[in-house]
């Protein structure tokens, strides 16, 4: 994929974290997920789409309504690195982090979420 291509994936997967409604997100999350993908940060190890979406969907519950967003893009060889923030729309940031992802068939098949504060 493309650097631009692959923005726009990591667009469409920061998009699952802001989409309250329950069948949008699992659209989006079986547009950008592999089948099987697995999905892993200090909290969770989940593995497919239907525990990938619960894990997302309590976190949305933690964050009551806040914005992700996501900064610079670095990409290689079907791998991905890129920052992310999350706060309330306007306002400093809570907590961010940075996330490495492997891509597959220009989709998402493994990721690694890290939290680095603020």
């Amino acid at each position: 994929m493309d650097e631009k291509s692959v923005t726009e994936l990591v667009g469409r997967y920061i998009a699952i974290w802001n989409e309250s409604d329950d069948r949008a997100r699992r659209a989006l999350l079986d547009d950008v997920f592999t089948p099987g993908a697995t999905y892993v940060d200090p909290n969770t190890a989940a593995e497919g789409a239907p525990a990938i979406d619960r894990y997302i969907a309590a976190a949305q519950r933690n964050f009551g309504g806040m914005s992700f967003t996501f900064g610079e893009v670095l990409t290689h060889h079907d791998a991905v690195h890129f920052a992310w923030q999350v706060g309330p729309a306007g306002g400093a940031p809570v907590v961010g982090g940075f996330d490495v992802a492997w891509l597959d068939g220009g989709r998402i098949a493994r990721l690694y979420g890290f939290f680095t504060g603020c």
